[in-house]
C-alpha cells in the first residue's frame, strides 16, 4: 500500500492534470453517449458536453482537451474549467469535492454549506469584513487519501456575488461573471489564503426567524454529509464506492470535522447578525480547540 500523499503532492497533481489543449472532443465515452449539460466517466476519463458547443475531455495523465464552438465565450470556458471539469479531475484523482464555501482562521478551515442559493458565498464574503480570509468559494476539496487530520485544498474558483451581496459584504467587484448570471467576480475584504489547511468545521446554513448557532453531534453528523451536488456524484462515480466504502468515508469525515448549523433570517439585518455570530464562534473555536 502506497503511503498517504501530502497536501503539496495533491496540489501538484491537480496542477499537472489540469493542463489544457484544444482540439476535437468525442460525443461518447466508453460506449456511452454524452448529452448536452451532462458528463460521463469511464476508465480514468471524463467527457462533458455543453449546449453552447463546448466540449471537455479529461484523461488521467493527459490533461484536458477543450473543443470550442465557432464563436466561443472565454468567460463560459473559464466557468466550466473552474467548475465541473475541475471537480471531475479532482474526483478521478481521489479528491472529494464538497459543496461549500470557506474561510481560514488560525491555520484551519471553516466551511459553510447548504443548497444552491443558501448564501454560502455571501457568508464567506461577509466574514471578510471581520478579517477572516477566503479559502474557497462553492467547491471545497478534501483529500480522503491524505494523512490525518483531514486536509482541505485552497479553491480555484473566484468569488462570485450578486449586487445585493456586494453591498452587504463590502467586497470589491472586479468584473462581470456573465450576461445571464447577474453576478460579479469579487475581491473579499479579508484577502485570500492559498495554502492547504486542516478542515476544522462544517457549518450548515439554514433559514429561520432569528440568528442561532447549534452544534451537530452523534449520527446526524454522518447523515448530514449526504450531498446531491454534482461534485460528490462525480466522486462516487470515479471511486466506485459501495455502501460500506461510502459509510466509512463519511464516518472518517464526521469523526474529524466538527459540525454546526447556523440558522438566520434572509434579511440585511439578519445577515449582519449572523456574520457576527459566525465570526464569534470561529474565534471561540480557536480558543476551545487550539492546535
Amino acid at each position: 500500500m502506497s503511503p498517504p500523499r501530502t497536501p503539496e503532492q495533491a496540489m501538484a497533481l491537480l496542477d499537472r492534470e489540469s493542463c489544457v489543449r484544444y482540439g476535437p472532443v468525442p460525443h461518447e465515452l466508453g460506449g456511452r453517449e454524452c448529452g448536452p449539460e451532462r458528463w460521463v466517466m469511464h476508465d480514468g476519463a471524463m467527457l462533458l458536453r455543453c449546449t453552447s458547443g463546448f466540449g471537455f475531455l479529461y484523461q488521467r495523465g493527459d490533461g484536458v482537451t477543450v473543443e470550442r464552438p465557432a464563436d466561443p465565450d472565454p468567460g463560459e470556458e473559464a466557468l466550466w474549467l473552474g467548475g465541473s471539469v475541475h471537480c471531475g479531475i479532482a474526483a478521478l484523482n481521489g479528491l472529494m469535492p464538497l459543496h461549500a464555501s470557506a474561510v481560514a482562521h488560525g491555520g484551519r478551515v471553516y466551511a459553510f454549506t447548504g443548497a444552491a442559493g443558501a448564501g454560502k458565498s455571501t457568508m464567506v464574503a461577509g466574514l471578510g469584513q471581520a478579517g477572516l480570509p477566503l479559502f474557497c468559494d462553492d467547491t471545497l476539496l478534501v483529500d480522503p487519501l491524505g494523512p490525518d487530520p483531514l486536509m482541505a485544498l485552497p479553491g480555484r474558483k473566484r468569488l462570485k456575488l450578486l449586487d445585493d451581496a456586494l453591498t452587504m459584504t463590502g467586497a470589491e467587484a472586479t468584473g462581470e461573471v456573465g450576461a445571464d448570471t447577474g453576478k460579479h467576480y469579487a475581491r473579499p475584504l479579508g484577502g485570500v489564503v492559498d495554502q492547504p489547511l486542516p478542515l476544522a468545521m462544517l457549518v450548515f446554513l439554514e433559514e429561520g426567524p432569528e440568528p442561532r448557532w447549534e452544534p451537530i453531534g452523534g449520527g446526524e453528523r454522518i447523515a448530514r454529509l449526504e450531498d446531491d451536488h454534482h461534485g460528490q456524484a462525480m466522486y462516487l462515480a470515479a471511486q466506485g464506492l459501495g455502501r460500506a466504502g461510502l459509510f466509512a468515508l463519511r464516518t472518517r469525515i464526521a469523526r474529524q470535522v466538527r459540525m454546526a448549523r447556523l440558522i438566520r433570517p434572509r434579511s440585511a439585518a439578519g445577515f449582519a447578525a449572523s456574520v457576527e455570530l459566525a465570526a464569534t464562534h470561529i474565534r471561540h473555536d480557536q480558543q476551545e480547540f487550539p492546535q
